[in-house]
């Protein structure tokens, strides 16, 4: 444990730091604070004991690793699961393989080269896995380690792989290619076999045309040595593996999609590209003897039915005891249009039609046995979508559905933001499971769900954490995210608030989001109150509170107009606007040139003091959980639509809710439902504003009214953003000026000159209006492609002149923070505080004057005034937090959670009980604390009351934070940053020295930066793709623990014994063990194929990668028992085979010499 001098930190950094990225800074209300020492930088704290803070944390105690990946894997392409260890696996479109066992068994594994999974199959019971890539690459991963790894991979050069087939219990994989060809690879060596199936040498000589591709490849069950192809025009050959030549070739005159054999090995069924199912018989194939379409509608005159769209796949599957299943996908007529997509199960002569909600992408067929020789027994089916995994319990007549137990459904409406909470009170997830519980669906399947393989235990980790998602349809949903799982406990729908929008009201009810108006923007939650607050799209604030009795109530609203002050400025030259046809159909509210008085027009009337939306009125009846307290509505205000939010806080001991956007700052009471505070931005500075701000000319267009583009990721909000950019103007920080391009923003539309008229009505010394621009206020916009781009949409609405007042027009509230906190200088004591960060660096701190007791809350006024008081930062303000005099975080006071519809109407129940500061603090407060403050740009530790800034780092001069947070770990604070360029950092606090600095994540998208955040014990998460969350952590503990807590893919199972496997019957029977594959496809026999023809390349999943993935001494351990199970279990079946091989020699000898005495003293001629 070492201990830091201010002093002495402060010239550390000072003189190593490169280029002053640390420095001290000046006192509160001078400028952004440079990287030079300010001389009385730390003359107030000198000499006192206050000057020593023992900091625990070093850098040893941080490292970057993902943990785990939640969700329904993004944009799936394959399917495959092992019928023994009872796992599945899920390929997608960006080289992602997800494997599924049990619930807390799921895996996330990446091929590097980011193609495509075409097809996936398990070594059935080996733990081993093969995946085809569209890079026409084969992989073999080893998934008998937590983290699988790929052990070979095999790259064809010449020929593109389209289907693969590994036989049961077999290690020669067959490869099948876009020319026709038929490839073996050995599955231990991953080397190709010389054996090749060559398409001319399949087909008869006399067929003109060339096959097509390989579609399906099969063995007989009834002999191994034979396989079938398909090829895609229709042909089929059956080639016999031995005699290096076709049995028999069938041909149909449409194309293959798929093949399913019988298990007897006699017949097989294929399906066809006009929606017609083919059944064969081998011992007649010149034509198939049943064709079928089962959707297609009879012909009266007896002609064929017509034909209907393809059936994708077919599996026949045989039962001993009922008629067999055959299961398809696709081929549905084409006159039923809308109909939805469908996977039909025929059983005897009932044909069920399952009609799915999203495309189908693949189905597979659970069987009793893994054995394709025997009655197959078929129990369910599980149906991968484009955005679902089902599964059909198809031992139940109706065919119900299981139940999914993953939280595959994160994606149900789109996610818009996230909010993550460790170690948060242990009471909060039962509770919330069990008003959640009471909404779960009916009529699932009772079965256990059957992809049940993999071990799992909970691991040291035992703290609760809470993962909160807000959706783009006004849902938000609370799950269980203890130790490295994922479990929905309760969905809240803050769009029953409101009343439903008909068809066609839009523009009457004075929306101004034309698509998802109820979407979250941005949530706030406090855990110990259960006090709960979402800002909607659409400009509303909702308070709920938490209640375990149902209650039938009005809900009560609140109008809020909060608008800027406008003023007179010069009208404006009639300069080129950058116009942008793509914007027009993003803005279908605006109206070009039509000389109207108002941006938005509804019969002729402006609109004023108009909500959005439109509160119920009537009695709402309200289940047990998350009730409305107050709904806060900002209006319309002449003609102008009232702009997003972009800052919220609540806080439960004062009763109060803030939020703002660009246009100022609004403090509402929702105990006594009223507001309090409604002030432009600059208002709020009083005779305390630091600059003097100057009137000027207006940007040439004006701000229009559109929804949340971040929702969309849509290219027009980069072009709009691209042209945003600073007007030159007076850099107030260094004293020079700065002349950035002069380039005005277009909404696609010219100004009218009504417009121009209205736009003219301003008063003196104030900015025109103009959208914020900040990070914190989520209207960056960032680009899918090249840096070049990223330096374009970030860099250039980010200036280093980003204190200068002419940057932004309108100064947004970025940031708010209610504490316990000294106001002013010269302040003895703390007092309620309501700390406000805008977007251009600047720190307000307002005194809140609660009454005295409690008895008076709701009937005595709550008073909020500014202090005067105003702290400086280089860039947009992004988080608060508050030290006490020893360094420990001080949590902001909160009321103790009581039900507020409780039948125990008693004096004590009724009191609010308050908790004014966190118990980890001492009782007495002490004589001063720290304010950590940070920006985009910079970190600030002021001390409090002397507002003197004790350390100052500049965290990024090239690029931006995106999120900030102060976090616990380790029983200490320190400040995680997330950055734009993807650099995710720790700084300790105080003094905030630089703990971890790692380029982790690269900002592929506006998502990521939505939905990144920090949380106590070392934990992040954010959005990795649409419908998936990527938890991360940055704790090394956790890192050096993870192992332990992940679930293991593999455990030892027996593989179950063939059924009907008699001693005549194996050596007579022809089955497989009369087949020789070794013989047939080695080296010996084959010879070695072309170098040319594939490069074999090893992976990093031999003994390096079992290393690399081992963490700690029990994974170790584990791994070692399963070695010597395997090994026990090895050496136990070769002492029975010995034992049985000693038996039948005994026997044989036996026998023999009774032979012997028999025929001993006979003559030739006797026998």
């Amino acid at each position: 444990m070492k201990k830091f001098n201010f002093r002495k930190v402060l010239d550390g950094l000072t003189a190593s730091s490169p280029g002053g990225s640390s420095g001290g800074g000046s006192g509160g209300g001078s400028g952004a604070g440079g990287s030079s020492m300010h001389p009385g930088g730390t003359a107030g704290a000198a000499g006192t004991p206050r000057d020593e803070i023992q900091e625990t944390l070093t850098s040893d105690y941080f490292q970057i690793c993902k943990t785990v990946r939640h969700g329904f894997p993004y944009l799936p392409t394959a399917l495959a699961f092992d019928p023994v260890q009872k796992i599945l696996a899920i390929g997608t479109r960006t080289g992602a393989i997800r494997i599924l066992g049990r619930p807390g068994v799921d895996c996330y594994c990446q091929h590097e080269s980011g193609a495509a999974v075409l097809q996936l199959q398990f070594l059935i019971n080996e733990g081993a896995l093969v995946s085809a890539s569209a890079d026409d690459a084969l992989h073999l991963w080893n998934l008998r380690q937590k983290r699988p790894a790929i052990l070979h991979s095999l790259k064809f050069n010449r020929e593109r792989i389209t289907y693969c087939h590994l036989p049961f219990q077999s290690k020669w994989l067959y490869v099948g290619t876009e020319r026709g060809n038929t490839h073996i690879v050995n599955i231990e060596s991953f080397i190709l076999s010389g054996y090749v199936i060559m398409w001319n040498k399949a087909i008869e000589l006399s067929t003109k045309t060339h096959p097509g591709p390989v579609v399906h490849l099969s063995d007989s069950p009834r002999d191994e040595g034979k396989l079938l192809i398909g090829y895609e025009n229709g042909t089929i050959v059956f080639w016999d593996l031995r005699s290096k030549r076709a049995d028999l070739r069938a041909y149909y005159d449409e194309a293959i999609h798929s093949v399913a054999w019988h298990h007897e090995g006699k017949q097989f069924m294929c399906s066809h590209s006009d929606g017609s199912l083919t059944l064969w018989n081998l011992k007649s194939p010149n034509r198939p003897f049943q064709t079928t379409i089962p959707h297609g509608k009879i012909q009266r005159d007896g002609k064929k039915p017509e034909s209907c769209k393809p059936i994708l796949k077919v599996e026949y599957k045989t039962c001993k005891n009922s008629e067999p299943f055959v299961i398809f996908s696709g081929g549905l007529s084409y006159d039923k249009a809308c109909r939805r997509p469908s996977l039909t199960i025929m059983h005897g002569k009932a044909i069920t039609v399952l009609e799915m909600d999203h495309p189908i992408v693949d189905f597979l067929t659970l069987c009793e046995t893994p054995y394709p020789n025997e009655f197959q027994e078929p129990y369910a089916v599980v149906v991968l979508l484009e955005k679902d995994l089902i599964v059909v319990d198809l031992t139940q007549s109706n065919f119900p559905i299981f139940e999914n137990p993953y939280p595959i459904d994160i994606h149900e409406s789109p996610v818009t933001c996230t909010q993550y909470f460790a170690d948060c009170p242990p009471d909060l997830i039962p509770v919330l499971y069990s008003v959640g519980a009471k909404h779960k669906k009916q009529g699932y399947s009772n079965k256990e769900w059957p992809v049940s393989g993999g071990a799992w235990n909970l691991g040291a980790q035992t703290y609760p954490e809470i993962i909160i998602t807000g959706h783009a349809d006004g849902s938000v949903k609370f799950w269980d995210a203890s130790a490295i799982t994922l479990q929905m406990l309760y969905k809240l729908k803050t769009s029953k608030v409101f009343e439903k929008q008909k068809v066609g009201e839009g523009k009457a009810t004075a929306e101004i989001v034309e698509e998802d108006p109820f979407a979250v923007q941005m949530m706030y939650w406090c855990p110990e109150s259960r006090i709960f607050c979402v800002a909607g799209v659409s400009a509303y604030v909702v308070v709920y509170r938490f209640s375990k009795h149902e209650v039938n109530t009005e809900i009560a609203s609140l109008e809020v107009r909060l608008q800027s002050e406008v003023e007179d400025i010069i009208t404006p030259e009639p300069e080129i606007i950058p116009s942008f046809p793509d914007a027009s159909s993003q803005l279908p509210s605006l109206k070009s040139l039509s000389g109207s008085t108002n941006t938005v027009t509804c019969e002729g009337t402006m609109k004023d003091s108009i909500p959005c939306l439109s509160v119920k009125t009537r009695p709402v009846r309200m289940p047990p959980g998350y009730q409305a307290e107050l709904v806060i509505q900002l209006v319309w205000v002449d003609g102008e639509p009232p702009q997003q939010i972009t800052s919220l806080a609540v806080n439960s001991a004062y009763g109060l809710v803030a939020f703002g956007n660009c246009n100022g700052l609004a403090v509402v009471d929702f105990m006594q439902k009223t507001v309090l505070l409604s002030m432009g931005t600059l208002d709020l500075y009083g005779s305390s504003d630091p600059y003097q701000r100057q009137p000027r000319s207006p940007r040439k267009s004006r701000q229009f009214a559109a929804g949340l583009t971040e929702l969309s990721d849509s290219p027009v909000s980069l072009e709009l953003e691209r042209c945003k950019s600073p007007t030159s103007g007076k850099d107030h920080v260094n004293g020079h000026c700065t002349s950035p391009t002069s380039q005005s923003c277009s909404s696609g539309k010219r100004l009218s000159s009504a417009d121009v008229s209205k736009a003219n009505r301003r008063g003196p010394g104030r900015p025109p209006f103009r959208k914020a621009q900040s990070a914190a206020c989520m209207e960056i916009s960032l680009p899918v492609t090249t840096e070049e781009n990223r330096e374009n949409s970030f860099s250039r609405s980010r200036s280093s002149s980003v204190s200068s007042i002419d940057r932004d027009s309108k100064e947004s509230i970025t940031a708010l923070y209610f504490m316990e906190s000294f106001a002013r200088k010269n302040d003895s004591a703390v007092s309620s505080c309501l700390w406000v960060g805008t977007g251009l660096g600047m720190v307000l701190i307002l005194s809140l004057n609660l009454p005295a007791t409690d008895d008076l809350r709701l009937s005595e006024p709550v008073m909020v005034s500014p202090s005067g008081t105003v702290l400086t930062l280089k860039g947009a303000v992004l988080t608060f937090a508050c030290l006490d005099c020893m360094g420990t975080l001080t949590h902001p006071p909160y009321e103790v959670w009581r039900d507020p519809h409780s039948a125990d109407d008693g004096e004590k129940t009724r009191r609010r009980k308050l908790v004014m500061h966190s118990p980890s603090s001492s009782q007495d407060m002490g004589d001063h604390q720290f304010a950590v403050i940070c920006s985009e740009k910079q970190a600030k530790v002021f001390s409090l009351p002397s507002q003197t800034c004790l350390y100052v780092h500049n965290i990024t001069e090239t690029s931006f934070l995106l999120r900030a947070d102060v976090v616990t770990l380790c029983n200490s604070v320190c400040l995680a940053c997330f950055c734009a360029n993807g650099h995710i950092m720790t700084l300790s606090l105080p003094s905030l020295r630089p703990l971890l600095d790692v380029n982790y994540l690269p900002v592929t998208d506006m998502r990521i930066a939505r939905t990144f955040c920090f949380t106590n014990e070392g934990q992040a998460l954010y959005l990795s793709s649409p419908t998936e969350i990527q938890r991360l952590t940055y704790s090394q503990e956790m890192c050096d623990n993870l192992q332990d807590m992940l679930g293991d893919l593999f455990t030892p199972v027996e593989t179950p014994e063939a059924q009907n496997r008699g001693f005549l019957k194996g050596l007579f029977g022809g089955s497989a063990q009369a087949f020789d594959r070794e013989e047939l496809f080695g080296e010996a026999t084959a010879g070695k194929a072309s170098r040319s023809l594939a490069q074999h390349i090893p992976g990093s999943g031999g003994i390096e990668g079992v290393r690399g993935a081992a963490g700690g001494v029990i994974g170790d351990l584990t791994r070692a028992r399963i070695a010597l199970d395997e090994r026990g279990q090895k050496l136990g079946e070769l002492d029975e085979r010995t034992a049985s091989m000693m038996a039948s020699a005994e026997a044989f000898s036996k026998h023999a010499h009774e032979v012997m005495l028999k025929y001993k003293d006979k003559k030739w001629y006797q026998f």
